[in-house]
């Protein structure tokens, strides 16, 4: 009997990385806070206790962390496609969802947030 697919989440990961049009976004880092959903079907690593049998949410964090801090983004959506690129090339995932949210971008608000998700 299959079972629903597994779900990682990878919650509130904060980073700074140059995201903006303004010149004093392009000058500095700002804060931006990403939460990912990755689903896999986890079948093998449902009864084992190898590594190999499951997809490695440490690789991928390392992966986002290496893209977005050493990179520079115009669009919060450039940012948004690129993190859901990445949690979504292994073969194994079925959908993948990025919300990626830049904080303080307006006077009377905590963040701006864009979210996109992707389904194989």
């Amino acid at each position: 009997m299959s079972q629903p697919d597994a779900i990682i989440r990878i919650k509130n990961l904060r980073l700074r990385t140059f995201i903006g049009i303004k010149e004093e976004e392009i000058a500095n880092r700002q804060d931006v806070v990403i939460n990912v959903a990755i689903h896999y079907p986890a079948e093998q690593a449902r009864d084992s206790e190898d590594i190999n049998d499951a997809l490695n949410y440490r690789t991928i964090t390392k992966n986002i962390i290496q893209h977005v801090e050493n990179n520079r983004f115009s669009l919060l959506e450039k940012l948004t496609q690129d993190v859901l690129n990445l949690a979504c090339e292994h073969r194994w995932v079925t959908y993948a969802e990025v919300e990626i949210d830049k904080l303080y971008a307006l006077r009377y608000a905590d963040s701006v947030s864009m979210t996109m998700s992707w389904r194989r």
